[in-house]
């Protein structure tokens, strides 16, 4: 068996009882200063965007989801420019995932467009 196919498994099928549940209390937080923070977010309206901005100007790194906002409005597409103008602004990025997710991200931080394995 190569390395390969042990690090990628040699196609057989998996079965549940070869995962394992992580339980979350068992695991302890870092107490070391983080120089940034990963952020999930929810976007029903435009109040929702102002503290997404905030975290972004911040170096902060957002996961949206825009799931309330999938219908093709006016106000959809102006919190989107809204978002897009603040990752110009600090030289980030933004992608749009799916039909439910924007990410954003900070300066220095790019978001690669292809998936990995790919």
């Amino acid at each position: 068996m190569g390395l390969m196919s042990k690090i990628l498994g040699s196609g057989q099928t998996r079965t549940a009882d070869e995962y394992v549940d992580l339980n979350l209390d068992d695991v302890t937080p870092s107490t070391g200063d983080a120089g940034m923070s990963v952020h999930i977010a929810e976007i029903g309206g435009q109040v929702d965007a102002i503290d997404i901005k905030d975290a972004v100007y911040d170096g902060d790194i957002v996961i949206a989801d825009i799931t309330r906002l999938r219908t093709k409005d006016s106000t959809t597409e102006h919190i989107v420019d809204e978002l897009r103008q603040v990752a110009r602004e600090v030289d980030g990025d933004i992608v749009q995932k799916g039909d439910d997710q924007l990410i954003i991200t900070p300066t220095g931080i790019r978001i690669g467009r292809e998936k990995l394995g790919r």
